[in-house]
């Protein structure tokens, strides 16, 4: 099969030309000043926050030398040449983790149990102005606060320990998981919930029949990673006293213990790799692949 090329004459080339550069020039030149401009705001933003790069760079062999001693044991050793030492205290640390762990799956399964009750109600295409506009602020609250920082209130209310960090990651959970999951109910397909609704099914049966069967891939994979993040949440939240392995690192940290810090760092890394692998074999198995 041949393809023939056709080429117009220089008069009628020369115009198609002209508009081509002058199409590209135009995109150049809104780049450059998109670019002009961000540079700008970047400068005026570090300004205005008073970021200084030359104490930065002067500060920056400061900063090498905080990890170098994170690498070494307190007779100068590097940490790997002396596993047990470095490690000397993984029982009671691993204790920690676990703690840890429950906290934020504790916390989750609340937050997802809530969200999971709300984003119906904060749903566009499932619900009215009034109902959704509630629903909404409500989400919006719960998810603009920090975790710390609820945290730190239910610490003052309740007393340290884990209960604190529970609730906290559970309101937030709330939030956050509320407004993924509305976003994966609204963009459904409605002919199904049109169908159930005009035969006189409830909303009830409507959302379970036709609504679920759809969204609840998207639930399983952001509930998935909403727990990866509590668990890295609920590692700092020993910070202000609502239990798990934060608490010790910060105790690490106050004391300059630079080997323990880096063997805790070390042992809530591997956590996140473990709870990555597993999370992603969760996922491939619910939505009928195999794991590799």
């Amino acid at each position: 099969m041949s393809i023939s090329i056709q080429h117009l004459p220089d008069r009628q080339l020369q115009p198609l030309l002209q508009s081509y550069r002058a199409s590209v020039s135009r995109r150049r030149l809104r780049a450059s000043a998109s670019a002009a401009v961000l540079v700008f705001c970047i400068i005026v933003a570090a300004w205005w926050i008073h970021f200084d790069l030359v104490m930065l760079l002067d500060k920056i062999g400061v900063f090498g030398s905080y990890f170098s001693r994170l690498l070494r044991l307190d007779d100068g050793a590097y940490v790997f040449t002396d596993l047990p030492e470095w490690f000397w205290g993984w029982k009671f640390w691993l204790k920690l983790i676990g703690e840890t762990l429950l906290i934020a799956y504790t916390g989750t399964v609340l937050g997802a149990l809530f969200g999971f009750a709300a984003c119906f109600s904060a749903a566009s295409n499932l619900s009215g102005p009034r109902t959704r506009w509630l629903a909404r602020r409500t989400l919006e609250f719960c998810r603009t606060v920090p975790e710390i920082v609820f945290a730190l209130i239910f610490v003052l209310a309740f007393g340290l320990g884990p209960m604190a960090g529970v609730l906290a990651l559970a309101i937030h959970t709330l939030g956050a998981l509320g407004k993924l999951y509305t976003e994966v109910v609204e963009n459904i397909d409605m002919k199904p919930v049109d169908g159930l609704t005009s035969t006189g099914s409830s909303r009830a049966e409507a959302i379970a029949y036709a609504v679920m069967p759809q969204v609840w891939p998207g639930f399983a994979s952001n509930t998935l990673l909403r727990f990866e993040h509590n668990f890295r949440g609920a590692s700092i939240m020993g910070f202000v006293g609502a239990g798990g392995i934060g608490q010790e690192l910060l105790s690490a940290v106050r004391k300059f213990y630079y080997s323990d810090i880096s063997a805790l760092l070390v042992m809530i890394i591997v956590t996140v790799f473990v709870l990555d692998i597993l999370t992603g074999q969760v996922l491939r198995r619910l939505n009928g692949q195999e794991t590799s």
